[in-house]
């Protein structure tokens, strides 16, 4: 065998070592198919890092957007992203060059005549004449539009010319044709790079390699993936900031709705509280039901000195014609008084069967209030 043949198979087999992933190429299926054969297990096409798809642009002649905030005023999330733009271009805004004419029957001459545009153009790419590759590669599509080898070539002329958005039009057309051919996605992940859409970049480029690896596009996939992660990290911790901000918001809303149930609360307890500070017992409400029984004569309460017996008080009228009512309520000692749970309940029970008064007799506390009642009444001692 020619020496030089077996020094090219060498290097050959050392790329294959370096890469194993060319062994997926469509030009060499039978290689890959033929070391299956003996036994060899070939590795599985490299993974790429995957990006969430970018939104959708309405305007795709504008540079990707950086990530919108919904409070600019209050927070400066995106200070925080700088992303390196050296190389990113203005933006072409010419007219689309026509795609041709999709209904049209292709016959073997149209082909035929499509082939000799395309090697016109390459002719003419190899030569550096990008306007005249340009005019050959449009004739090549109108004569064959279903052909997406076209729209990829004319659309890496676009490149070369720095015009990114018409190479993106060529290859979305391309793709929609033969989507699984690398070469649209190649030079729209390149187009995409010129305009700083990082994400979009990444991703054609991923998929260009995926589908049919090569040095160049690999290349600059790495230039291209730090951008687009840093964009992804971006996005991920504004909206974890913006989680943890709606997640706060709930929680003092809780809260606040929480303090002014209870504030409520207190405050209708306070309000029965004073409803049922005097006669307010139950079935009583502004006084006692009928008037207030005779209490009857108060026995001297054991020869307590001075007392005496206590007269009866008779029957007392409802609260609204107490006299000295007024007098009363605003006696602070007796409205503490008619604060004490044991003092109200003792007055309640006495109201019921004055005779209960007895039991009563040696609690300094009840006995005082009924005093002061005594008193504000103008009952004698």
């Amino acid at each position: 065998m020619d020496a030089q043949k077996l020094r090219d198979l060498s290097a050959f087999v050392q790329h294959c070592k370096g890469s194993p992933s060319v062994l997926h190429m469509g030009e060499l299926r039978f290689f890959k198919e033929w070391l299956e054969s003996m036994g060899a297990t070939v590795p599985p096409p490299a993974e790429h890092p995957k990006f969430p798809e970018a939104p959708k642009e309405t305007n795709t002649d504008a540079k990707e957007p950086p990530v919108s905030s919904p409070d600019q005023a209050s927070e400066s999330q995106e200070s925080e992203l700088e992303i390196d733009d050296e190389g990113v271009i203005e933006a072409d805004l010419e007219e689309p060059i026509e795609m041709g004419d999709d209904s049209i029957e292709v016959t073997e001459e149209l082909m035929d005549q499509a082939n000799e545009k395309k090697a016109e153009a390459i002719n003419a790419l190899g030569e550096g004449d990008l306007e005249k590759a340009l005019e050959h590669f449009t004739e090549a599509i109108k004569l064959n539009p279903r052909l997406a080898i076209l729209y990829a070539k004319r659309a890496s002329v676009y490149v070369k010319m720095q015009k990114p958005n018409a190479a993106i039009r060529d290859c979305d057309k391309a793709i929609t044709i033969n989507p699984d051919s690398a070469q649209p996605y190649k030079w729209r992940g390149k187009a995409h790079r010129l305009l700083g859409h990082w994400e979009k970049a990444a991703l054609d480029l991923a998929m260009a390699c995926k589908l049919d690896y090569d040095d160049d596009t690999s290349a600059l996939l790495k230039e291209v993936q730090p951008r687009a992660q840093k964009i992804v990290d971006h996005r991920r911790k504004y909206e974890r900031k913006s989680e943890e901000k709606a997640l706060k918001e709930r929680m003092e809303r809780g809260k606040k709705a929480k303090e002014e149930h209870e504030k409520a609360r207190k405050e209708e307890e306070t309000r029965r509280a004073g409803a049922t500070g005097f006669g307010g017992f139950q079935g009583a409400p502004g006084g006692f039901p009928g008037g207030m029984p005779g209490m009857g004569g108060m026995p001297g309460m054991g020869g307590m000195p001075g007392m005496g017996g206590m007269p009866g008080m008779g029957g007392m009228p409802g609260m609204g014609g107490m006299p000295g009512l007024n007098d009363l309520l605003g006696d602070p000692e007796v409205l503490a008084a008619m604060q004490d749970p044991e003092i109200m309940a003792a007055f309640q029970d006495v109201a019921q069967n004055p005779a209960n008064i007895s039991k009563y007799q040696n609690n300094p506390k009840v006995m005082n209030f009924v005093g002061k009642l005594s008193t504000k009444f103008g009952a004698k001692p």
